[in-house]
């Protein structure tokens, strides 16, 4: 099957928002045909067209018009990392990596997913195969992925030069996977973090250090509270602990927590009152975090009064490192996101129920195909 299949022409009957117009970009032609047929099945998708390679996909890109696409990595010709990059210059669209290279080790996943993210892709999803055509659950989980992504704004990306050119060989860069992950929030977090971090997989290969903006005395009972609710350990943070990975260490709220040598937890007392701003504070975490991983650091900024987090999210973002903020559309209140997206401090700006997957995806963790978003109970037709 070449050149532009005919979308499908079936109707959602009753549903109010029109079904999302996929565009499948997959140079196998077994593979596409399962593809296009699980779109076809789906009444929230509707298929647009189906082109075999990169050169295709930009020929008709103008007069399809989609709303996420379907992109596979390994194509003939131009790969599909640089037609991600060359779409999101010419006319921004939703775009989900399909990628079966999930054999390689954990490097080469995260050295995948970070340039699919890098160039502009939304997630990395591992590619369905034949079984899938019959068994519903991971056919689904496929199409609910797009029918999510479609729905995610994204903008023009000024086209730059492929990340081997700005970051070193790409080897490099697969060599140097991301090794901790830092988050914070203000109001509204802790339910925001409960949905983050339930979503993820027991084995998330990251460390996790998070500040949370509560009463010093109220956040050891939000640690357990988190630790009663995700597959992750939580407990709060002391002087001397290392991060590691299945540990989620809490910030606690009567000392400024820093990353020391070797990343060693470092728990500054500070006075009440004695300085200006919310302590714990987020930007002197994820300050000290990019001083002692560089671009190996990655950073999470969540619903949140004020701009705390937003210039540690930019030192994290300038180093190299992938930086989350979240989407207003989730946000309880959107300042802190807000204050970071202003500063050009974040890589991507998701809805809270799309970060998980993309946690995964950074991590070199195979993204189950129901998607962060199914796993944490958003049901389908609700809002993000």
């Amino acid at each position: 099957m070449t050149g532009v299949s005919p979308g499908a022409t079936g109707t959602r009957g009753a549903l109010a928002a029109p079904p999302a117009r996929v565009l499948v970009v997959e140079d196998s032609a077994v593979v596409r045909t399962l593809l296009c047929r699980l779109i076809e099945q789906d009444p929230r998708l509707r298929l647009a067209g189906a082109v075999e390679s990169a050169e295709e996909a930009l020929a008709v890109l103008p007069r399809l018009k989609p709303d996420v696409i379907s992109m596979d990595v390994h194509l003939p010709g131009m790969d599909g990392l640089v037609a991600t990059r060359e779409i999101m210059a010419r006319q921004p669209t939703p775009i989900v990596i399909v990628s079966d290279a999930w054999s390689g080790g954990t490097a080469a996943k995260a050295g995948l997913t970070m340039e699919a993210l890098r160039s502009g892709a939304l997630t990395v999803i591992e590619k369905p195969r034949l079984s899938a055509i019959v068994a519903g659950d991971l056919a689904r989980g496929f199409t609910t992925q797009l029918s999510i992504m479609s729905q995610v704004p994204v903008v023009r990306r000024r086209l730059a030069p492929p990340p081997s050119a700005v970051m070193g060989p790409t080897c490099a860069l697969g060599g140097r996977p991301v090794r901790l992950l830092v988050m914070a929030a203000s109001t509204g977090g802790p339910p925001a973090f409960e949905r983050v971090l339930r979503a993820l997989p027991a084995d998330f290969p990251l460390p996790i250090v998070l500040v949370q903006h509560m009463g010093a005395p109220f956040l050891d009972g939000f640690a357990s509270w988190l630790d009663g609710l995700v597959g992750l350990d939580v407990r709060l943070a002391r002087p001397g602990d290392m991060p590691r990975p299945g540990l989620v260490l809490v910030a606690p709220g009567d000392g400024e927590l820093r990353l020391g040598a070797g990343g060693v937890v470092r728990i500054d007392p500070v006075a009440p009152g004695a300085r200006p701003g919310p302590c714990p504070s987020a930007d002197l975490l994820f300050h000290s975090a990019v001083e002692r991983f560089g671009a190996s650091v990655m950073g999470v900024l969540l619903t949140g009064m004020g701009r705390d987090g937003a210039s540690g999210l930019a030192a994290i973002h300038r180093a190299g490192g992938p930086t989350i903020a979240e989407d207003a559309r989730t946000a309880v209140v959107f300042g802190m996101p807000r204050a970071a997206i202003e500063m050009n401090a974040a890589s991507l700006v998701l809805p809270l129920d799309l970060i998980a997957g993309s946690l995964c995806a950074t991590a070199g963790v195979p993204v189950p195909l129901a998607g962060a978003a199914v796993r944490s109970g958003l049901a389908e037709g609700s809002p993000l």
